[in-house]
C-alpha cells in the first residue's frame, strides 16, 4: 500500500483536506495529517509538530507540495529530495515558471511541475503513481 504525504501553507488547508481524502479513498495511507493541529504558540509544540512531519515525509512514497507553500513544506521537500521520493508540485497557475521567482529544486530531476486544477494533478499522479 502507498503512503503519501501532502505539504503546503496553511491558506491551502481544505485542498490539502480535499486531495487528502480522494487519495485515502483509493486506499493510500496518508503519513501524517498536520491540518489537525493548531497553530503552535511554543517551541515545543514547534519542535513536536517537526518531528512528526520529518517522519511523516521519511515514511512517504511520495509526497505532494501544494503552491503556494511555507518554510516547512521547502524543507519537506529537501527531505524527500534527499531520500529520492518521487514530488509533485502542483501550482493553479504558470507562476512557478517564472525564472526570477522560482525554486532552483522545483526543477530538478524527480521533480514533476504540475500546473492546473486538482484534476491536472490527479491526472499526473495516475500515470505516474498509478493511483
Amino acid at each position: 500500500m502507498k503512503k503519501f504525504y501532502v505539504a503546503s501553507s496553511l491558506q491551502n488547508i481544505e485542498q490539502v483536506r480535499s486531495i487528502s481524502e480522494q487519495l485515502k479513498n483509493k486506499g493510500y495511507v496518508q503519513t501524517y495529517d498536520w491540518t489537525d493541529n493548531s497553530r503552535a504558540s511554543t517551541i515545543e509544540e514547534l519542535r513536536d509538530i517537526g518531528e512528526k512531519e520529518r517522519i511523516a515525509v521519511k515514511d512517504a512514497d511520495f509526497l505532494i507540495v501544494l503552491l503556494p507553500a511555507g518554510k516547512g513544506s521547502h524543507i519537506e521537500l529537501g527531505i524527500a529530495l534527499g531520500q529520492g521520493k518521487p514530488i509533485f508540485i502542483h501550482s493553479p497557475d504558470d507562476k512557478i515558471m517564472n525564472f526570477e521567482t522560482t525554486s532552483t529544486f522545483y526543477h530538478v530531476s524527480g521533480v514533476e511541475i504540475v500546473i492546473g486544477n486538482t484534476d491536472t494533478l490527479f491526472e499526473k499522479l495516475e500515470k505516474k503513481i498509478h493511483i
